[in-house]
């Protein structure tokens, strides 16, 4: 009988590429995946995994967890739409923390022997301005809600470790793109959002000047060492940024992107209350997880376009109510 393990998220690009790399190269393990498709897309998700359409915060999850008898855990559903969450805390707060809460219950009532979270590069705020990059070691001084809910998430999981033994690995990562990616969704991932504007002819929109510096990882990079942090003992309580090795400007992303498809429409908007720059440590990532960054941003992107030139094309997501609208952004009204 194989041992089985859980995606949460199973349906979005980090969930979806990482259950192909486990189909593939650990076919001694049973992979189920549960998603309730809102920022996911079913076709993303293998047929050979077990798949269950739930919400997380409002379903029950206790007849999964009974009749798979999961071995590790990863939790990676969110609505990462970060620069949204003040504009909408209670549907944030539900979807990352109240989901992530029914997951540890179910991990220490189930007895996962390690849950892996991925967390975000947002719990660092502004970091530490005298070092220039994200390092474990800082003090988390998250500057939004969606920041703040994940970092609640990080102690909330560390707790259950102390009080009930649960193992645990959190996980960091910064920026990731690739296939599979939720190109039509305009609040969030702006690669993709990029590309979709790209694909209807619409010009590449920059928030403020542009000079915010983002580090980026391609999805494949991250697979191998999302693995190990399920198997691995050295990461066994570990908090760990994942990918983000070299840092971009939004300007000079948006450049290498324009080379690559030849687009010269580029657009400056307003601000957005954002950090200045999201450049993460990663040596602590090399020598417990094994990360290699193996593809430049360049190369990373043509493979993304290509892929995104072949999608079917989706209505682009756009809320038509936001819990408080006070101070929201020209082009989200």
């Amino acid at each position: 009988m194989k041992d089985s393990i859980l995606i949460t998220g199973n349906a979005g690009l980090l969930g979806s590429n990482l259950a192909d790399y486990v189909l593939k190269n650990h076919p001694e393990f049973e992979v189920v995946g549960i998603d309730n498709l809102f920022g996911g897309y079913l076709e993303n998700v293998s047929k050979e995994v077990i798949f269950y359409n739930r919400d997380l915060a409002h379903d029950n999850i206790d007849d999964i967890f009974e009749k798979h008898k999961f071995k590790y855990v990863y939790h990676m559903a969110a609505y990462a739409a970060e620069g949204l969450s003040p504009f909408m805390r209670r549907f944030n707060w539900q979807n990352n923390s109240v989901s992530t809460a029914n997951i540890i219950n179910a991990c220490i009532k189930y007895n996962v022997k390690r849950l892996v979270y991925t967390s975000s590069m947002s719990v660092y705020g502004h970091g530490d301005l005298k070092l220039n990059r994200f390092d474990e070691n800082d003090q988390p001084r998250p500057i939004d809600p969606y920041g703040i809910s994940k970092y609640a998430c990080e102690m909330d999981i560390q707790v259950a470790g102390e009080q009930h033994n649960l193992d645990w690995c959190i996980i960091r990562p910064h920026n990731i793109y690739g296939e599979k990616q939720n190109i039509w969704d305009k609040y969030r991932n702006v690669l993709g959002i990029w590309m979709y504007q790209i694909l209807h002819n619409e010009p590449m929109l920059i928030y403020g000047d542009g000079e915010q510096t983002r580090a980026f990882t391609y999805v494949d990079d991250n697979l191998e060492p999302l693995w190990n942090a399920a198997v691995s003992e050295k990461a066994s309580k570990q908090i760990i940024n994942l990918g983000g090795v070299k840092g971009y400007t939004i300007n000079e992303a948006a450049n290498v992107l324009a080379e690559i498809i030849n687009y010269d429409k580029i657009e400056h908007r307003e601000a957005r209350h954002e950090v200045k720059w999201a450049v993460p440590t990663y040596q602590k990532s090399i020598d417990i997880l094994g990360f290699e960054d193996k593809t430049s941003l360049k190369d990373g992107l043509a493979k993304m376009w290509e892929w995104a030139k072949k999608q079917k094309d989706k209505p682009q997501y756009k809320w038509e109510n936001y819990e408080i609208s006070n101070g929201i952004y020209s082009y989200w009204k």
